[in-house]
């Protein structure tokens, strides 16, 4: 009998990305109704992408899952969907980049950023869906099968040891910023 799968937290963690699309797709509407941006709440959107998606997500998947594929003999497609899946993680962190500079251009009163937040966060509402599809249903289950049971459990041992280090890394980066600016 198999135990859990390591397809169950990172598919977990895509419901909660989900969400956050949702709260994208809320805020390009009211930037529609309004002609304003809410910069704190894209702030804190573009935080959690770069916290939870990006460092924590794909940071299970490109640090733990693609470097233990790495040393299977992946089919061709399989190990083409890999590479594809790193290249969108790469261009998820330029969008969230981009998102990010326009909102601090526009929180200090460049109202001309506003397309630029608005065609940033439109992509990323629209990109991030169809890459949890690959994941979820073209990548996870079938990538797995190159693994044996022991190989999936120390998996989870390995996200479980992953998700632990991440609150030490992100508020020790916290402090060393706060001291920076406290410094000049």
């Amino acid at each position: 009998m198999r135990g859990p799968s390591p397809a169950g937290p990172l598919m977990m963690e895509h419901r909660v990305i989900e969400r956050l699309v949702h709260v994208l797709v809320t805020e390009l509407d009211a930037i529609g109704d309004t002609g304003r941006a809410d910069p704190v709440l894209i702030d804190r959107a573009t935080d959690f992408i770069r916290t939870y998606a990006d460092h924590c997500h794909h940071g299970k998947e490109e640090d733990i899952l693609f470097r233990q594929l790495e040393k299977k003999p992946l089919e061709g497609p399989l190990a083409a969907l890999m590479h594809e899946l790193i290249a969108d993680h790469v261009y998820g962190r330029s969008l969230t980049r981009q998102l990010s500079e326009a909102t601090a251009r526009y929180a200090s009163g460049d109202q001309s950023a506003l397309p630029e937040i608005d065609r940033a966060m439109r992509t990323l509402a629209d990109f991030y869906p169809k890459h949890i599809e690959k994941e979820d249903r073209h990548f996870f289950k079938p990538c797995l099968e190159y693994f044996t049971e022991d190989e999936r459990q120390q998996m989870l041992r390995d996200f479980h040891d992953f998700d632990a280090s991440l609150i030490h890394e992100r508020y020790r980066s916290v402090v060393e910023d706060l001291e920076a600016r406290g410094a000049t």
